[in-house]
């Protein structure tokens, strides 16, 4: 993905983008901002490492963590929704997963809920199997698709 157009394009249609990240750490963050420029668009990024942090700075529901888990579309799109609301972006992406190692039966490593907020349309969320590919593999695949993500924003009107 290249960030450089990514920034470009947002720019061009006038619109900014905030992230919210765990398993990432604030990965999508950093390679929105590697490009000159960045600041036009990019707002700012939330790292919610923890559930008392995707609670106190995104406002997830303590009964949508404790009910579906961190690792949850439910969560993903909380987290999306909220980021875009308090840095008033018009998109925002959330990222949510298990990067590894371990992970259960129920909540594999590699298992990565995303979801993507907007302003002018109704947030979507999506689940991907990344598999054991290691820590390292898996957030970059998350982070990778979260920009594809904000591209596929970017194109639609």
């Amino acid at each position: 993905m290249n960030t450089a157009d990514l920034i470009a394009r947002a720019s061009a249609l006038g619109l900014t983008i905030t992230t919210a990240e765990s398993c990432t750490a604030g990965m999508t963050a950093a390679a929105l901002t590697d490009p000159a420029g960045a600041s036009r668009v990019f707002e700012r990024g939330f790292v919610t490492y923890s559930n008392a942090a995707k609670i106190d700075m995104l406002g997830v529901r303590p009964e949508t963590l404790e009910r579906t888990g961190a690792v949850s579309e439910e969560t993903a799109r909380e987290m999306a929704e909220g980021a875009r609301h308090r840095a008033a972006a018009d998109i925002a992406v959330s990222i949510t997963g298990i990067a590894g190692p371990g992970g259960s039966e129920f909540k594999p490593e590699g298992r990565v809920c995303f979801a993507l907020a907007r302003s002018n349309a109704p947030t979507i969320s999506e689940t991907c199997e990344f598999g054991a590919l290691g820590r390292g593999a898996v957030r970059l695949a998350a982070r990778d698709h979260a920009l594809g993500l904000i591209a596929k924003a970017l194109d639609q009107p």
